[in-house]
């Protein structure tokens, strides 16, 4: 049996989740994106979820690192100077489902966010790093208990 929760299932003998620290692995690091990332996904699921947080021995698992954080110019102009650059996060994800484990998954997700190369990036780092962030955890979510 299933409980059905705002589109997506969790098994109705699963009551505990793990998300263990997603350590940042990319070459360029932010210092505080990996605590961002996974207190994000920790509450993410919390709000659309009955589970309860746990150290270990969870009956869902999450765990995984920060591959990639990069930044690249899009949008070439005629002069060959980037109108905007782009902000890239990339997450490796394992979740583990202790009920049914062809539910279990490894995937590297990814999104970004655009600014504007007249920017700085660190006067809109935060900003871009939370909007990609949320985008990353629905979708991390998406494919844990909504199976898409």
């Amino acid at each position: 049996m299933t409980v059905s929760l705002s589109g997506g299932t969790v098994d109705a003998r699963a009551k505990t989740v793990v998300v263990a620290t997603f350590p940042n692995n990319a070459s360029l690091v932010n210092p505080t994106l990996s605590q961002v990332f996974t207190t994000n996904l920790e509450n993410k699921i919390q709000g659309m979820t009955p589970l309860t947080l746990v150290d270990n021995n969870g009956d869902y698992e999450f765990e995984g690192e920060i591959v990639d954080y990069s930044v690249n110019p899009v949008a070439i102009q005629g002069n060959d100077t980037p109108a905007q650059n782009r902000l890239t996060i990339t997450v490796r994800v394992r979740f583990t489902n202790k009920f049914d484990e062809n539910l279990n998954f490894e995937q590297t997700f990814s999104r970004y966010a655009d600014y504007n190369s007249s920017q700085n990036l660190s006067s809109v780092e935060s900003g871009l790093v939370e909007t990609i962030v949320d985008a990353l955890t629905e979708d991390i979510f998406n494919k844990a208990f909504v199976n898409w």
